[in-house]
């Protein structure tokens, strides 16, 4: 089979190439997927630069998340089940930008129909990401603020308009100010531009003059640094924020005091740890709950354009490319 590897961690641009390997078979447990689509997600490209949670071993193939059919099982219930089905591949150790992947029987999820493939290949991560960190891990309350960083990412841009479903108001964090005015249009109810190169001060202070001088309740940062920092210092009393993402690649910086102060709490939240802890009948809930808002558009994935495996290259280069606004897939194979 082909697939996309690397042998060493690296620029993506300059290490990842398409190679001819042994198709993998699956273990008792395990089912083999034909990968039909798969995203190139900003965790795909820190795994690749080695700089995410989990180290490559070497050569390696990229690639968490992902739409497939399930050609056979290594043996197990749930492998039996899901032959032939169409599923969303979450794979913990990376390796779905190939035409074959095994992985454990746990980790597929069978998808609706009504989603497109490029909607099922994108099912997972980030919608479920935005329902979990506002509604099941911080439960924003009706009519109460949410601050959030990278708000113009794919994620942020689904938080908008969830908010907009729940009741909840978004304070918007970008870099652009071309960026804030599409947020506004899509229905952020406040916006603000912030380059982290300006006073963090000067941000806490823009915070608390929308959202009251008793400061924040509720904020997710996926950027770190600067940026992330002035959102701990606008934290109120028992304010929580959840950081769920480093892409300044610097740490957070503040003084315990802060915390001290006012009570107020920063945790670390990562999807996969999330949902290992959960059962068989909230995961069921779950997925159909996200299928109903990816199908109404309140999750719905945009997608910027799509390449083959052999434009690897191309395809991570677009993905970096900070003017694209919707996902990036790879088009492994037709269904």
């Amino acid at each position: 089979m082909k697939a996309v590897r690397f042998q060493s961690p690296g620029s993506p641009e300059q290490v990842l190439t398409l190679e001819s390997i042994e198709t993998p078979r699956p273990a008792h447990g395990e089912v083999l997927v034909r990968m039909l689509q798969s995203p190139i997600n900003p965790s795909d490209l820190m795994f690749v630069r080695g700089k995410y949670t989990i180290a490559a071993e070497c050569p390696a193939t990229p690639g968490f998340e992902g739409v497939g059919i399930v050609e056979s099982s290594g043996g197990g219930l749930k492998g039996r089940l899901f032959q032939g089905k169409r599923v969303a591949v979450l794979n913990k150790r990376g390796g779905n930008w190939a035409e074959y992947v095994t992985v454990p029987a746990s980790q597929v999820i069978p998808v609706s129909s009504q989603l497109t493939t490029e909607q099922a290949a994108t099912f997972f991560v980030n919608p479920a990401t935005a329902w979990v960190m506002t509604q099941e891990v911080l439960r924003v309350p009706r009519q109460e603020w949410l601050v959030q960083t990278a708000a113009g990412s794919a994620l942020g841009r689904m938080i908008i308009r969830l908010g907009r479903l729940q009741g909840f108001k978004t304070l918007n964090i970008v870099r652009r100010a071309e960026v804030a005015e599409e947020l506004r249009g899509l229905g952020a109810d406040h916006v603000e531009v912030f380059d982290e190169r300006m006073d963090s001060q000067e941000l806490v202070r823009r915070i608390h003059s929308v959202t009251g001088s008793a400061g924040v309740q509720y904020a997710i940062d996926a950027v770190g640094g600067v940026t992330g920092s002035a959102i701990v210092e606008s934290l109120g009393i028992n304010g929580r924020m959840l950081a769920y993402g480093t892409l300044s690649n610097e740490p957070l910086s503040f003084s315990p005091r802060t915390l001290m102060t006012v009570g107020s709490q920063v945790e670390g939240f990562w999807l996969g740890n999330f949902m290992s802890k959960r059962g068989l009948l909230f995961k069921l809930s779950l997925v159909r709950k996200l299928t109903q808002l990816i199908s109404t558009g309140v999750l719905g994935s945009e997608v910027a354009s799509s390449f083959a495996p052999e434009q690897i290259r191309e395809a991570v280069k677009a993905a970096e490319d900070s003017s694209h606004t919707g996902k990036i897939l790879l088009r492994i194979a037709s269904a």
